[in-house]
């Protein structure tokens, strides 16, 4: 005779056998989807910050390169890559306008929409330098349109701000911050990789006169494409419920600038200044020496651009060693001691600027690995000081403040100086940051980097 039990399956009747295993299943899938792992919102800020990265660098690689002829042939090759850095300035200037703005488009219309709308409005600037008309065209007119779409392409990246990185940090497990937070950083070096790459193969491929007439063109043309591609993979997670809840269960929203400015001002200096070494030595060893490369000397462009793609590989290893060191020792003793190091690198500039081929190149490799050590811990280095509240402005516009006082104005200040008054000050201007960042660190006495 065989005894069949009414209760199987740890004591659950037959009859909600199926129902359990359907809810459990459901719980399980709800654990599985319901929380976004930091490595998801990694990827998204790999890829939002690469894409902005190569938008930059074309541009910052172009005002060297290309605007000083097509753009200011009225002028000597110096005035006119001074008035080129001055425009490339513009956008830096924007950025918080930017922010500010598109924080308000946000409140009203949403994430997803202030997203869709300033990543659009990122491609159509980008594509329209790739077909302005240049000033033996248009004449004055075509400095005026440049000017205008360097401020669009300011705006947008301003209104780009996503929270993921506020979000990846703070989700980020405690033991790994600095590894999380480096994370993002990579798209520096990977988005001067791709752009410098690009601008050697049509150097290298094309006659002067092909490149200055529609060589040059390129690049920003790729800079579009890669934006669409940037804007769905980023959008592919911004719009899911999980994010939103994320956001919503931090407080990462927008607030009022001005009340947020009036309480956490301290931060927000603070913030723009903790990391100023490294956002000044991010365009000496990036943006000034090639245009002292091509003003100064003899040597082929397309292959310092090689030397400065192998420099850009070194900072990428930099940024993902920076993660490692900071996780042992804190990102504030990181970064304070990276400051140290770079105003030591900047009683070197002269010597190494002026002694030829391989002392340049020493220059370069040197100066990438020290940027991609500090530049790998320079994301948010404060945001922490910030409450919740403010958390997702705070964040926004201290970035945008220390690109700002940081690098907005490096090329135009290194070449003029370096040009008029000796390489000698290109090395004060060097210090001067990396003074201002030790001196915002040692004032931070409430600032737990390691958390």
């Amino acid at each position: 005779m065989t005894m069949t039990s009414s209760r199987t399956d740890g004591g659950i009747p037959p009859a909600d056998i199926t129902a359990h295993r359907d809810t459990s299943a459901a719980d399980h899938s709800s654990a599985g989807h319901g929380r976004i792992a930091p490595g998801e919102i990694a990827i998204g800020v790999i890829i939002g910050r690469a894409s902005e990265y190569f938008d930059f660098f074309v541009y910052a690689i172009a005002s060297v390169l290309v605007f000083p002829s097509v753009f200011f042939p009225f002028e000597q090759r110096l005035e006119g890559t001074l008035y080129a850095f001055l425009i490339f300035s513009f956008a830096f200037v924007a950025r918080p306008f930017g922010t500010v703005a598109f924080m308000a488009i946000q409140r009203r219309l949403g994430r997803e929409a202030k997203l869709t709308i300033a990543l659009f409005a990122l491609g159509v600037s980008t594509a329209g330098i790739a077909f302005l008309p240049t000033y033996a065209h248009l004449g004055f007119a075509s400095i005026v349109l440049l000017s205008l779409l360097r401020i669009g392409q300011g705006i947008a990246l301003g209104g780009s701000w996503d929270g993921l990185p506020s979000l990846l940090a703070l989700n980020a497990p405690p033991h790994r911050r600095g590894w999380y937070a480096m994370l993002g950083q990579l798209g520096a070096p990977l988005g001067f990789v791709i752009a410098a790459g690009l601008f050697s193969f049509l150097l290298t491929n094309l006659s002067m006169d092909d490149f200055l007439d529609w060589g040059w063109r390129y690049p920003f043309y790729c800079a579009f494409a890669i934006n669409v591609v940037a804007l769905f993979a980023r959008l592919r997670l911004v719009a899911t419920e999980e994010y939103s809840r994320l956001l919503d269960e931090r407080e990462l929203e927008p607030t009022g600038v001005i009340d947020m400015s009036r309480s956490q001002w301290r931060n927000l200096i603070t913030g723009a200044l903790a990391a100023l070494a490294s956002y000044a030595l991010f365009h000496i060893v990036t943006v000034f020496p090639l245009s002292w490369i091509s003003l100064y000397s003899s040597r082929s462009v397309s292959a310092f651009l090689v030397v400065q793609m192998i420099g850009a590989t070194l900072a990428a290893i930099g940024v993902v060693a920076s993660g490692l060191i900071a996780d042992r020792v804190g990102r504030r003793t990181t970064l304070a001691a990276l400051a140290g190091l770079i105003a030591v690198f900047s009683g070197f500039v002269p010597t190494l600027m002026d002694g030829g081929e391989l002392g340049q190149n020493v220059f370069i490799l040197i100066g990438f690995v020290l940027l991609g050590l500090s530049y790998g811990q320079a994301s948010g280095a404060v945001t922490s000081n910030f409450p919740a509240k403010y958390r997702y402005t705070g964040a926004a516009l201290t970035s945008d403040l220390a690109w700002l006082v940081g690098a907005g104005f490096a090329p135009l200040v290194a070449l003029g100086l370096s040009a008029h008054f000796g390489l000698a000050y290109v090395s004060v201007y060097l210090l001067s940051g990396a003074a201002c960042s030790l001196a915002a660190l040692s004032l931070n006495r409430a600032l737990d980097i390691r958390n």
